[in-house]
């Protein structure tokens, strides 16, 4: 039976930064709050940079990282929910930049989950046997719908992308995978607007209908509730203990919630992958930018 291996990792970030005393100017709060409320510091803001070039270049360095010609690659998942358009897809758009004229290729929207979504679908075609060599990419340009008047939600999130490349292997690579969804609390964080159900309008655009909404409380509660379920279900299922991983790398939203995450599930707080400081909550790119990130270090 054939496995799936990481063979090669990439990011990249925007170099705009803003950091908390910048969005002191901004909204009415403060370094201290938002250290002490998110553990943010800095974001990094495609101001004058694509999604699909961010995507592209994250791409190139996981390709490079696995010595591997973009001919190879088979498929591209993207992960994002903040296409360069509606209509083509970004990894179509991604698929001509980078030249990997063999493969097929489609965007996944699953918002944060996206970039485990994506390789857990990888992960299943190769061992299928269907595709070989597939890349993923975890990308997103957030800050196009952060709302700059809420204070709430514009202290959080950042752009930037993570990929990696997996191939077929005769050893396991990727031991297993577990996904899941909680759609009765869909509407927790969601864009009003923009959507078929509810198109844009003069007075939608005006009133930020088509930004970010988000019930950071709820979102709180159930993101520790969530990350902390199916790691404990997955472990189980794999007859491992907590403290047997060597490395947690979490979805990169809160530091409270990746604390309370890492204290409910008893692992050594030196043992979790953090960068969120320095970027912020990059949606689906976080796990890719940190992983990377922990490869190189």
């Amino acid at each position: 039976m054939p496995y799936s291996r990481i063979i090669g990792t990439g990011s990249y970030t925007p170099e705009k930064i803003l950091d908390n005393h910048d969005l002191e100017k901004m909204v009415e709060t403060s370094d201290e709050w938002i250290t002490e409320r998110t553990g943010i510091k800095f974001r990094h803001i495609a101001d004058t940079v694509d999604n699909s070039e961010m995507a592209s270049r994250a791409a190139q360095s996981a390709l490079q990282a696995a010595q591997l010609n973009p001919e190879k690659i088979d498929l591209i998942i993207a992960a994002t929910v903040t296409p360069d358009y509606i209509i083509p897809s970004l990894a179509c758009l991604v698929r001509n930049k980078i030249g990997a004229t063999n493969a097929a290729a489609f965007d996944l929207n699953a918002g944060c989950t996206g970039f485990i979504y994506g390789i857990t679908m990888a992960d299943g075609m190769i061992r299928s046997g269907i595709y070989h060599s597939v890349l993923v990419i975890g990308t997103e340009k957030l800050t196009s719908l952060t709302n700059w008047t809420d204070r709430n939600t514009c202290v959080l999130f950042g752009d930037g992308a993570g990929a990696v490349v997996l191939q077929q292997d005769s050893k396991p690579g990727i031991v297993d995978a577990s996904l899941a969804a909680d759609s009765k609390d869909a509407m927790e964080l969601f864009i009003p607007a923009g959507g078929s159900s509810c198109p844009l309008t003069p007075e939608l655009l005006a009133n930020h209908q088509h930004k970010i909404y988000m019930n950071g409380s709820a979102i709180f509660k159930l993101g520790v509730k969530a990350m902390v379920s199916i790691s404990k279900k997955i472990l189980k299922k794999n007859n491992l203990s907590a403290n047997e991983l060597d490395w947690l790398i979490p979805h990169q939203a809160n530091r409270r919630i990746i604390d309370s995450v890492a204290d409910l599930l008893r692992i050594d707080q030196q043992k979790v992958i953090i960068n969120l400081e320095n970027y912020g909550n990059t949606s689906a790119a976080t796990i890719g930018i940190a992983l990377d990130e922990a490869v190189r270090d």
